[in-house]
């Protein structure tokens, strides 16, 4: 069986792009190698692009390690940019001919194969999934690991601060997000990565984060000034009657963008695996097909750990407390600043009976002083800056409950898995697929509701929360070795 992969950027990209998914392809490549008879080639698009910029080509994959290059490839001057906020919502989302041809071209020289298997379609126009039309043996899966067929921000997050749960026919995307970015610049920004690297400077150097910054410095001053001129400019003057004409704000292209990214799916894909029901749920009601929709947790190594720890006693400590750990971002979408005013609003008394672990990554001056006024009111607070994965067997060996407080649809967060693999029953609110893990209504709060946080804390520290149940009806977490055996089944042809 012959397998092609893509996701936008390369699974050992030295740039360390991509988060979850990059990590998870990474594991896939390396398991797919233990599968006798499967050969797997991937694809990456949307972040290669030369400083004159030209039209889109192919070509093995030139940076990075040396592991797997034979089998690395990735499209330079796709149409379509990657992540998908440096090109929100452009119409090259869609469909853009030249980047479809090359992408064609790539699989007619390097093909055939029996599954192509999208980890999403950022960097690529969705019209590429017309390939099923070229080549009708080929089955063709696409994962959603985040929402951007349906939201060009990927996350049905609007403005930075709320879930969107209503795009407002496409009019709460056209002020969606509070920067937006230069296209060009953008593409300014991957020509000066190529160019660095092939100069022999890695990414992470010195030399390279030193040249990178000038070049982007000196291209910024030249895009400002060519703006300035512009500006200058002598522009045509409004009559009065314009002046007075309100022109409304037009969400249509917004609308044929969905319209469209779903259509194409439904026609084209044989398969699309969701990384969990609150996934699958929110596929269906954007317009998915019911039969080609599925949910397929991702294969994780943090199975193992689930095999080799048990439940823990509950609480740890006998002196009333109970520890809570929240791990990964300070991020307004992951919760983290609702997690520190619930806290700060929290009462005295229950408050004094808290003890936080924050493993998350430095934030702004401001929610440091906030984290620290905070520590006097609980009875403990920890702070790491980050944390490697062999550090979380010590980090987390004194925790009771993993917070999971995010305000958005977040898919299956990583840190959720993390905890519950190390029998950390987790307290999450009601929006994602963390709340799949633990399966436990009464571990759950509405988001954003800090009374219900509260009374959820307090139902743990009465003794309400029947942990052996909790485990009971808890869900083992998806090794890669089951993982491959569910994929396998979706792609062999049915």
């Amino acid at each position: 069986m012959r397998i092609l992969y893509y996701n936008w950027v390369d699974y050992l990209d030295d740039e360390r792009r991509g988060g979850g998914v990059t990590v998870y392809q990474r594991n896939l490549m390396a398991a797919l190698d233990d599968q006798p008879g499967v050969e797997a080639t991937f694809v990456s698009a949307g972040v290669a692009y030369d400083l004159r910029n030209g039209p889109p080509r192919w070509e093995q994959q030139r940076f990075g390690p040396d592991t797997d290059r034979a089998r690395r490839f990735e499209i330079v001057n796709s149409a379509v940019l990657a992540p998908a906020h440096h090109g929100f919502g452009s119409a090259a989302q869609i469909t853009d001919p030249a980047t479809e041809a090359v992408f064609f071209d790539f699989i007619e020289k390097t093909g055939p194969y029996d599954v192509v298997h999208f980890n999403n379609l950022e960097g690529l126009p969705a019209a590429v999934l017309k390939m099923k039309e070229r080549w009708p043996q080929t089955r063709v899966v696409m994962s959603l690991h985040n929402y951007y067929p349906f939201c060009p921000q990927v996350n049905l997050w609007h403005q930075e601060r709320e879930t969107c749960d209503d795009f407002d026919a496409g009019r709460a995307c056209v002020n969606c997000l509070p920067h937006v970015h230069d296209a060009r610049h953008m593409r300014l920004s991957g020509g000066v990565s190529q160019t660095l690297k092939s100069l022999g400077l890695r990414p992470g150097s010195w030399s390279y984060d030193k040249a990178y910054r000038w070049s982007m410095r000196l291209g910024g001053r030249g895009a400002r000034a060519w703006r300035r001129i512009n500006q200058t400019r002598p522009k045509r003057r409004a009559s009065p009657g314009e002046l007075q004409r309100i022109t409304p704000v037009d969400g249509s292209g917004y609308v044929a963008r969905r319209r469209e990214m779903v259509a194409l799916i439904n026609a084209h894909c044989d398969t699309v695996l969701c990384v969990s029901d609150a996934v699958r749920r929110l596929a269906l009601a954007h317009g998915l097909r019911e039969e080609i929709t599925h949910t397929s947790y991702i294969g994780t190594r943090e199975a193992a750990a689930f095999e080799r720890t048990t439940p823990r006693d509950f609480p740890a400590r006998n002196d009333g407390t109970l520890t809570l750990a929240y791990l990964g971002y300070m991020r307004r979408d992951k919760g983290f600043y609702f997690l520190l005013k619930a806290l700060e609003e929290m009462p005295a008394a229950m408050a004094g009976r808290m003890r936080l672990e924050v493993a998350a990554r430095r934030g702004d001056r401001a929610v440091m002083a906030r984290l620290k006024d905070l520590a006097p009111r609980l009875a403990a607070l920890t702070y790491a800056d980050g944390y490697a994965h062999d550090d979380l067997d010590r980090l987390l060996g004194p925790v009771d409950v993993g917070l999971v407080p995010v305000l958005w649809h977040d898919n299956l967060p990583q840190v959720a898995i993390e905890m519950h693999a190390r029998h950390i029953p987790l307290l999450t609110a009601d929006m994602g697929g963390a709340q799949e893990l633990g399966n436990c209504p009464e571990m759950v709060f509405r988001a954003g509701d800090i009374a219900a946080f509260h009374a959820r804390i307090a139902a743990l520290l009465a003794g309400e929360v029947d942990m052996d149940a909790y485990w009971q009806g808890a869900m083992a977490p998806v090794g890669m070795a089951q993982h491959m055996e569910d994929l396998m089944g979706h792609y062999r042809p049915r």
